[in-house]
Protein backbone atom coordinates (compact mmCIF):
# COMPACT_ATOMS: atom_id res chain seq x y z
CA UNK A 1 0.00 0.00 0.00
CA UNK A 2 1.15 3.52 -0.45
CA UNK A 3 3.08 5.35 2.01
CA UNK A 4 0.33 8.74 2.39
CA UNK A 5 -3.53 8.76 3.70
CA UNK A 6 -4.10 10.69 0.16
CA UNK A 7 -2.56 7.56 -1.82
CA UNK A 8 -3.97 5.11 0.74
CA UNK A 9 -7.22 7.10 -0.35
CA UNK A 10 -7.06 7.10 -3.92
CA UNK A 11 -6.00 2.87 -3.94
CA UNK A 12 -8.77 1.52 -2.01
CA UNK A 13 -11.26 3.95 -3.60
CA UNK A 14 -9.50 2.40 -7.62
CA UNK A 15 -9.27 5.73 -8.66
CA UNK A 16 -6.68 5.78 -11.71
CA UNK A 17 -3.96 8.36 -10.92
CA UNK A 18 -0.09 8.73 -10.82
CA UNK A 19 2.74 9.50 -8.22
CA UNK A 20 5.58 11.86 -8.98
CA UNK A 21 8.55 12.77 -7.27
CA UNK A 22 9.23 16.54 -7.23
CA UNK A 23 11.49 19.07 -5.01
CA UNK A 24 10.55 19.46 -1.73
CA UNK A 25 12.17 22.43 -1.53
CA UNK A 26 10.43 24.81 -3.92
CA UNK A 27 12.94 27.85 -2.93
CA UNK A 28 11.22 31.59 -3.68
CA UNK A 29 9.05 29.62 -6.21
CA UNK A 30 6.57 27.99 -3.99
CA UNK A 31 5.57 24.35 -3.94
CA UNK A 32 3.13 24.74 -6.60
CA UNK A 33 4.90 26.67 -8.61
CA UNK A 34 8.39 24.62 -8.43
CA UNK A 35 6.17 20.99 -9.25
CA UNK A 36 5.08 22.48 -12.07
CA UNK A 37 8.76 23.39 -13.72
CA UNK A 38 9.27 19.89 -12.40
CA UNK A 39 7.14 17.92 -13.90
CA UNK A 40 7.46 19.97 -16.76
CA UNK A 41 3.76 21.24 -17.25
CA UNK A 42 1.80 24.38 -17.09
CA UNK A 43 1.83 25.84 -14.06
CA UNK A 44 -2.55 26.24 -14.49
CA UNK A 45 -2.78 21.98 -14.39
CA UNK A 46 -0.20 22.02 -10.84
CA UNK A 47 -3.04 23.04 -8.36
CA UNK A 48 -2.56 23.78 -4.73
CA UNK A 49 -4.56 23.00 -1.87
CA UNK A 50 -5.38 26.27 0.60
CA UNK A 51 -7.36 25.59 3.86
CA UNK A 52 -9.84 28.61 4.62
CA UNK A 53 -12.29 29.65 7.10
CA UNK A 54 -15.68 30.48 6.29
CA UNK A 55 -17.94 32.11 8.56
CA UNK A 56 -15.23 30.21 11.17
CA UNK A 57 -16.07 26.81 9.19
CA UNK A 58 -13.03 25.34 7.60
CA UNK A 59 -13.11 24.51 4.34
CA UNK A 60 -10.64 23.43 1.37
CA UNK A 61 -10.00 25.26 -1.59
CA UNK A 62 -8.64 23.48 -4.81
CA UNK A 63 -6.63 26.24 -6.96
CA UNK A 64 -4.37 26.36 -9.49
CA UNK A 65 -0.66 27.19 -8.89
CA UNK A 66 -0.73 30.12 -11.62
CA UNK A 67 -3.24 31.87 -9.90
CA UNK A 68 -4.86 32.78 -6.13
CA UNK A 69 -7.91 32.52 -4.27
CA UNK A 70 -10.27 35.00 -4.30
CA UNK A 71 -11.19 35.36 -0.58
CA UNK A 72 -14.53 36.15 -2.16
CA UNK A 73 -15.19 33.35 -4.36
CA UNK A 74 -14.96 30.93 -1.61
CA UNK A 75 -16.95 32.33 0.67
CA UNK A 76 -19.47 32.57 -1.96
CA UNK A 77 -19.14 29.05 -2.91
CA UNK A 78 -19.68 27.46 0.64
CA UNK A 79 -22.30 30.11 1.66
CA UNK A 80 -21.05 32.17 3.41
CA UNK A 81 -20.45 35.93 4.21
CA UNK A 82 -16.72 36.22 5.03
CA UNK A 83 -13.86 34.32 4.33
CA UNK A 84 -9.94 34.25 5.65
CA UNK A 85 -6.87 31.91 5.07
CA UNK A 86 -6.48 29.31 7.91
CA UNK A 87 -3.65 30.23 10.09
CA UNK A 88 -0.70 27.44 9.19
CA UNK A 89 -1.07 25.64 12.39
CA UNK A 90 -4.83 24.99 12.07
CA UNK A 91 -4.80 24.00 8.50
CA UNK A 92 -2.08 21.44 9.81
CA UNK A 93 -4.28 20.30 12.38
CA UNK A 94 -7.40 19.67 10.43
CA UNK A 95 -5.36 17.91 7.65
CA UNK A 96 -3.13 15.70 9.03
CA UNK A 97 -0.32 17.60 6.70
CA UNK A 98 2.03 20.00 6.57
CA UNK A 99 1.64 23.32 4.98
CA UNK A 100 3.37 22.75 1.78
CA UNK A 101 2.19 19.10 1.69
CA UNK A 102 -1.65 19.33 2.23
CA UNK A 103 -3.87 17.14 -0.22
CA UNK A 104 -7.03 17.90 -0.72
CA UNK A 105 -7.46 13.53 -0.49
CA UNK A 106 -7.29 11.40 2.87
CA UNK A 107 -7.33 14.04 5.14
CA UNK A 108 -7.56 13.93 9.00
CA UNK A 109 -10.92 15.67 9.57
CA UNK A 110 -12.94 15.77 5.96
CA UNK A 111 -13.37 19.34 5.29
CA UNK A 112 -16.19 20.40 2.44
CA UNK A 113 -13.84 20.75 -0.67
CA UNK A 114 -14.09 22.85 -3.41
CA UNK A 115 -11.98 22.86 -6.75
CA UNK A 116 -11.60 25.40 -9.20
CA UNK A 117 -13.22 24.68 -12.11
CA UNK A 118 -10.85 25.78 -14.41
CA UNK A 119 -9.58 21.75 -13.59
CA UNK A 120 -12.07 20.46 -16.16
CA UNK A 121 -10.11 22.15 -18.77
CA UNK A 122 -7.70 19.22 -18.46
CA UNK A 123 -7.60 15.75 -18.47
CA UNK A 124 -5.28 15.25 -15.64
CA UNK A 125 -4.62 17.89 -12.66
CA UNK A 126 -1.73 17.12 -10.75
CA UNK A 127 -2.21 17.76 -6.64
CA UNK A 128 -0.17 17.27 -3.15
CA UNK A 129 -0.14 13.05 -2.25
CA UNK A 130 -0.05 14.36 1.28
CA UNK A 131 3.66 15.45 1.93
CA UNK A 132 6.08 17.46 0.44
CA UNK A 133 8.05 16.68 -2.49
CA UNK A 134 4.99 14.05 -3.72
CA UNK A 135 1.99 15.31 -6.12
CA UNK A 136 -0.32 12.89 -7.73
CA UNK A 137 -1.79 13.26 -10.89
CA UNK A 138 -5.62 12.32 -11.54
CA UNK A 139 -8.77 13.22 -13.34
CA UNK A 140 -10.56 16.51 -12.15
CA UNK A 141 -13.77 14.94 -12.05
CA UNK A 142 -12.21 11.64 -10.23
CA UNK A 143 -10.56 14.41 -7.66
CA UNK A 144 -14.17 16.29 -7.03
CA UNK A 145 -15.62 12.80 -6.50
CA UNK A 146 -13.53 11.04 -3.84
CA UNK A 147 -13.18 14.25 -1.99
CA UNK A 148 -16.95 14.99 -2.21
CA UNK A 149 -16.55 18.03 -3.30
CA UNK A 150 -18.16 20.73 -6.20
CA UNK A 151 -16.59 23.03 -8.58
CA UNK A 152 -16.48 26.53 -8.25
CA UNK A 153 -14.87 29.96 -9.87
CA UNK A 154 -12.52 30.22 -7.05
CA UNK A 155 -9.39 31.80 -8.65
CA UNK A 156 -8.24 35.13 -9.92
CA UNK A 157 -5.01 35.65 -11.98
CA UNK A 158 -1.93 36.89 -10.27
Amino acid sequence: MAGTQALRVLQSAGVAHTVHEIPSEPGDLGYARAAALALGVEEARVFKTLVALVDDEAVVAVVPSSGQLSLKAIAEAAGGKRAEMAPPALAERLTGCVVGGISPLGQKKPLRTFVDESAILFETVFVSAGRRGLDVSLAPDDLVAITGGEYADLAVER
